[in-house]
């Protein structure tokens, strides 16, 4: 059998590819969520950036390549973990004694599944324009204030900034764990790293829609 087809069959494979792509992730958010804060003291910055990434040409396009693979796959191998675990485990987790868990944990698969949703609107939102009225190509400053001056959208971005959040404190302690860089632990408080990278990143995304709930920007 092919070895990396071998590999991707097996748990430990497809849980070493959910870390990775899991990783690669939380680079781009840390990446979008620093450029997105711009709008809070300099928007031309982030009007400039949006600029910056359209004159790479080719290299965007493969890094948008490779990130849409990091999703297509992370989903795969979430998905196909969930079913093997569940067919591994045909009594349920309330009928068996209680463990070391947390909300992340026990929210990890309807928190994907949201996280995935938004993603989907994010994009008809702020990438294509087809949800945001008088959507301006390569300006996203003035797009973002366009959509999240709108309520609803603005408290749909929050709620799934708490989604994020769980998603990236579990998500990251697990992937920690799968590559070797952290062992497991009885007190999930204890796990500082992926603590301060959800409250960071999810926090900063968080605080441009508050912001504008608010009425601090407009």
């Amino acid at each position: 059998m092919n070895p990396v087809l071998h590999f991707w069959r097996s748990t430990i494979g497809k849980k070493v590819v959910m870390a990775v792509t899991g990783l690669i992730g939380i680079g781009f958010l840390i990446s979008h969520m620093a450029s997105n804060l711009a709008v809070f003291g300099a928007p031309e910055k982030l009007d400039a950036y949006a600029l910056f990434l359209r004159s790479l040409g080719p290299l965007l396009w493969i890094a948008r390549a490779v990130l849409v693979a990091a999703v297509i796959l992370h989903v795969v191998a979430a998905v196909q973990l969930t079913r093997r675990s569940q067919s591994a485990r045909p009594v349920g987790y309330k009928a068996r004694d209680p463990q070391v868990s947390t909300l992340g944990a026990r929210t990890i698969r309807w928190g994907g599944a949201i996280l995935f949703a938004f993603i989907l609107f994010h994009l008809a939102d702020l990438t294509w324009g087809w949800v945001t009225p008088g959507f301006e190509h390569l300006k996203p400053s003035q797009n973002i204030g366009t959509s999240l001056r709108r309520w609803p959208v603005a408290v749909f971005y929050v709620l799934a900034m708490l989604s994020l959040g769980l998603h990236l404190y579990h998500g990251a302690w697990s992937s920690m764990r799968t590559l070797g860089a952290s062992k497991s632990g009885g007190d999930p408080l204890k796990r500082v790293l992926p603590v301060l990278l959800a409250i960071a990143v999810a926090g900063g995304f968080a605080a441009i829609p508050l912001a504008y709930l608010a009425g601090f920007l407009r």
